[in-house]
């Protein structure tokens, strides 16, 4: 049994796989064409469009030589009753011995010629222990055996009936016949009268009139499909011709335009598409430009400013160190000075470092290192600040994680967490985690502070942006910090992703290949403000 549930598996498995084999080139073209996507649609609406109008128009013309067939039997077996009526009024007793001869002619006679194609099976029998039973052309026992048995109730109650059924009266194959008994009243005797009309004509017909609307319904519908892919084909090709001319575009070939054949709407497409890229190139040239000379300012102002600062950095720490032999108000001066200029400092530095991404001449310099003692080193420096704003840094950290990174670079993202993370923790701990997989190592810095806005997930690694302006600051920052830090995760083909809630504390996750060169495909960490594996561990644990 259980040899057998692996063997049902793995068929299942293999003709689902088939299938998918089978559906994938389908799949493709249906998501990867408009074309055959029209097409398709255009196919299915009008099948079902001449499905119904086939069936409507089948219905009707079948059901209208139907009814007529029904009203031309019943009024031949009205004047038939007629008929029999009066030929057999003076027959008295059903033992009269000429009886039986005078129904097999009349019979003969209401059946007209019977051996034509369509001719109705005539059946006269009469009342009582032992009828009489006649019929033409069929044998009267094999004609009476025929009669529905609903039909001879009806009959036998007094009324006229009808009935569809499959008979072989003249003993050959079933065929549909219409069945129609009435009872025939004398003043001695009461008889019963049936014809059995083929229908033989009406289910030629029948046939006939399914088998042309199936015909001609296949033919419409291929016949839409080619004129709905020949109008599509019209309308796309100049669409596909855009979509070209925009992928040669967004590629860098910024000449690449747009051919304008005629006057018609198309035509106005193509131009206004010409124009628009006109245009864009036009602003794209110009804010190159802007970009280059925002560049070179930003460079040329850095490096200019080193000469002046260096003087002044030699002239501030000269106050700094002599701040005990001046007044209060001086020696404050003095520290003010030097602070600002350490803050300056890290500015200048920014500015430099932000120039060098813009150019694009930002560099790597990896060597395999283990990821541990840096976040603790890291952790370290800011022993002060936490302990300053009250706040516990708690290390959660994974052993003998190596990556080949620059470690420089690193550092740096890591001090920006960390220190915007005890900034914003509102006196709360702060969790570092550090965890790897086969391909990627991440490090998620939680805090439980101030957390971040909807929207502003993304607008934390703007320049200069802050998420309350008005927060004293216990470091001076610059707003520079994430910017860089996420062009730094770039350089390394990692991601720096934030997440946040307002009053609950957010979550920076950095994620980084192992080796140089390669592409972040998952984290080892959970990107979640819900997720927090320091949750439970004792104030003072790893401070």
């Amino acid at each position: 049994m259980h040899q057998f549930g692996d063997w049902l598996g793995r068929t299942a498995r293999q003709t689902g796989n088939g299938i998918k084999r089978l559906a994938a080139p389908v799949i493709r073209a249906w998501r990867g064409s408009m074309q055959v996507r029209v097409v398709s649609a255009t196919l299915v609406a009008s099948t079902v469009l001449v499905v119904v109008f086939g069936l409507v128009v089948a219905s009707t013309i079948i059901g209208g030589m139907v009814q007529t067939k029904v009203e031309t039997a019943i009024n031949q077996v009205e004047n038939s009753r007629t008929v029999v009526k009066r030929d057999l009024a003076t027959v008295a007793t059903a033992k009269e011995p000429n009886l039986d001869g005078q129904m097999k002619g009349l019979v003969r006679e209401l059946a007209g010629e019977a051996r034509q194609s369509g001719a109705p099976t005539v059946v006269l029998r009469t009342r009582g222990a032992e009828p009489i039973v006649v019929a033409w052309p069929a044998e009267p026992s094999v004609a009476e055996e025929q009669l529905p048995q609903d039909l001879r109730d009806k009959v036998l109650a007094g009324k006229m009936a009808i009935q569809y059924a499959g008979l072989n009266p003249d003993g050959g194959q079933e065929r549909p016949f219409l069945a129609v008994g009435t009872p025939v009243y004398t003043d001695q005797l009461t008889y019963e009268l049936y014809f059995l009309f083929p229908l033989d004509a009406e289910n030629q017909m029948q046939t006939l009139v399914r088998t042309t609307l199936v015909i001609a319904g296949i033919a419409l519908v291929l016949l839409l499909g080619v004129i709905a892919g020949l109008v599509t084909r019209m309308v796309v090709t100049p669409v596909r011709l855009a979509a070209r001319t925009a992928q040669r575009l967004s590629a860098g070939l910024l000449h690449e335009r747009m051919d304008v054949r005629g006057a018609d709407d198309l035509a106005k497409l193509a131009g206004s598409f010409n124009l628009m890229a006109e245009n864009l190139h036009q602003q794209i040239v110009r804010l190159e430009d802007m970009s280059r000379l925002q560049r070179r300012f930003t460079s040329d102002v850095s490096h200019e400013l080193r000469t002046p600062l260096t003087t002044v950095r030699m002239a501030a720490d000269l106050l700094y160190d002599n701040r005990d032999d001046y007044p209060a108000p001086a020696a404050r001066s003095a520290e003010l000075l030097h602070n600002e200029l350490d803050r300056f400092e890290d500015l200048l530095a920014e500015l430099l470092e932000i120039s060098r991404f813009d150019a694009g001449f930002a560099q790597l310099d990896t060597e395999p290192v283990d990821i541990a003692p840096i976040v603790t080193s890291v952790a370290a420096t800011f022993h002060a600040l936490a302990d300053r704003c009250g706040v516990a840094v708690r290390l959660h950290l994974a052993s003998d994680v190596i990556a080949e990174i620059d470690v420089r670079r690193v550092q740096r993202i890591l001090r920006n967490l960390i220190g915007n993370a005890i900034e914003h923790a509102e006196g709360k701990p702060v969790c570092v985690v550090l965890a790897a997989s086969e391909t990627a190592m991440a490090i998620v810095v939680r805090d439980r502070g101030i957390g971040l806005k909807p929207g502003e997930e993304e607008l934390v690694f703007n320049r200069f942006w802050r998420a309350d302006p008005s927060r004293a600051r216990q470091t001076g920052g610059t707003g520079l910090g994430l910017s860089i830090s996420a062009e730094d995760a770039k350089l390394h083909n990692g991601l720096l992703e934030a997440v946040g809630t307002p009053g609950a504390g957010s979550v920076f996750r950095l994620t980084l290949p192992l080796r140089a060169g390669d592409r972040v495909i998952s984290s080892p960490l959970p990107l979640a403000n819900t997720s927090d594996p320091c949750k439970g561990d004792d104030d003072d644990e790893n401070d």
